[in-house]
């Protein structure tokens, strides 16, 4: 079993976030192996030296998270051509509203669109509404790798609207693992379960709950997500990750 690793750089750009040294593994992660699967590559080496494939962003959000993300449909997909990227990503908070003007935006331009969304995690139960224990969710990073992982998609952003919304439109545990057929997940950004529990000290929790994505989303459908950024807490998040991901032989 592999645990499978992939990162992206959340904040458009014209470059790629550099690399850390202290990556003991020498991937360069800022190649996504799921974005050139999706994209149509095969035979990806995981957990080796992948430092020659193309770029592809996994986690994007557009003008459609709403508070939280700025970029334009149309000139993101016009910059990644001009970038010669296969494939890309769209991954709004908690909605997927901007999906079919992305793909339309993508396959005009001969780019492999991947579908996604980041969305809320309820701290407890997605129909629990406390303000002092409920108000406070978590993010977690969904794509879809084929059409049962798009309705599935469909389904979690439709309840996280309808059934959990509380200040965030949020689903749970249990209503994600009754729906993670066909869906790839990753550990998400420093606001999801894991890096939180990480930045808590809470090794053994992380691990734990390390353990339950792997159960439910299996040995090829879950990634750990590694940032670079300008946030001094990365650093650290990451080699957490690293360490973490070894027991699964990433």
């Amino acid at each position: 079993m592999i645990f499978q690793a992939a990162c992206y750089n959340r904040h458009w750009a014209g470059k790629s976030p550099k690399l850390t040294s202290q990556n003991q593994f020498q991937v360069q992660f800022l190649t996504s192996i799921t974005g050139l699967r999706n994209a149509g590559a095969q035979n990806i080496p995981v957990g080796r030296y992948c430092l020659a494939m193309s770029f592809v962003h996994l986690h994007v959000h557009s003008e459609y998270s709403l508070l939280d993300g700025f970029s334009n449909i149309t000139k993101m997909v016009k910059r990644a051509k001009e970038m010669g990227m296969p494939a890309l990503a769209l991954t709004d908070h908690g909605t997927m509203f901007g999906v079919m003007e992305f793909y339309n935006a993508t396959t005009k331009a001969g780019i492999k669109p991947i579908i996604g969304v980041e969305a809320y995690l309820a701290a407890r139960g997605m129909a629990d509404r406390d303000p002092q224990l409920d108000k406070k969710s978590s993010h977690l990073l969904l794509l879809a790798e084929n059409e049962t992982g798009y309705q599935n998609l469909l389904k979690i952003a439709s309840a996280a609207q309808l059934d959990g919304f509380y200040y965030f439109p949020r689903v749970d545990h249990e209503f994600l693992a009754q729906h993670a057929e066909g869906l790839i997940c990753t550990s998400g950004c420093m606001s999801a379960e894991i890096p939180r529990l990480i930045q808590q000290q809470s090794l053994d929790a992380a691990r734990q709950q390390l353990d339950w994505y792997y159960e439910v989303f299996g040995p090829d459908n879950f990634y750990l997500e590694l940032q670079e950024h300008d946030i001094p807490e990365l650093e650290q998040i990451n080699k957490n990750l690293i360490d973490l991901g070894s027991r699964y032989q990433a």
